[in-house]
């Protein structure tokens, strides 16, 4: 059976096969969900958007950022990245590379432990693949089945909307 669009929207078999950051983090048994969109934009400035993450979601922000409009311009000093910095409010900087990887986690709960790679491929001088690696350390038990469900289908909607609002201020900055 192949995987749904819920585990790899955008995503080729190739980019799923590959290694990620946080494939280090996670537990063997993790859930993984993959997404990926082209952006046209060179990969600097692209990762100067991943580091606008700091500061807010960028995906339905009515939802996940209590009403208030995520930045449409860079905010100076985002990008002067330490480990273990706030991403997201409910994320901690894990690792990165300059304009290659934004990794981050959470810290657990009810609900699990949860990994993101956020990766730069880039094929140009002006055009680059960002390609994002989840996942899921979930409970065991009937929460964790309930969860491995709908999980994935719900951090599509969000974070489909996330990438391509990135995309588009990113290829507006290029």
């Amino acid at each position: 059976m192949s995987p749904s669009v819920a585990h790899t929207w955008g995503s080729t078999p190739e980019e799923r096969a590959s290694a990620f950051p946080c494939d280090a983090l996670a537990g063997p048994d993790a859930l993984a969900c993959f997404r990926a969109v082209d952006v046209h934009a060179p990969a600097d400035v692209l990762f100067r958007w991943l580091c606008q993450l700091r500061a807010a979601p960028y995906s339905y922000d009515w939802i996940d950022n209590w009403g208030r409009r995520s930045p449409r311009t860079l905010s100076p000093g985002l990008d002067e990245l330490e480990v273990g910095q706030a991403v997201m409010g409910i994320f901690r900087l894990a690792s990165f590379e300059r304009n290659r990887h934004l990794t981050i986690r959470t810290a657990g709960g009810r609900v699990g432990r949860f990994f993101v790679s956020y990766r730069i491929d880039a094929s140009g001088p002006d055009h680059c693949r960002l390609v994002v690696k989840l996942l899921g350390d979930l409970p065991t038990g009937p929460m964790g089945r309930l969860l491995a469900a709908l999980f994935p289908w719900a951090d599509l909607v969000m974070m489909r909307r996330q990438l391509l609002n990135l995309t588009k201020l990113a290829q507006r900055d290029a």
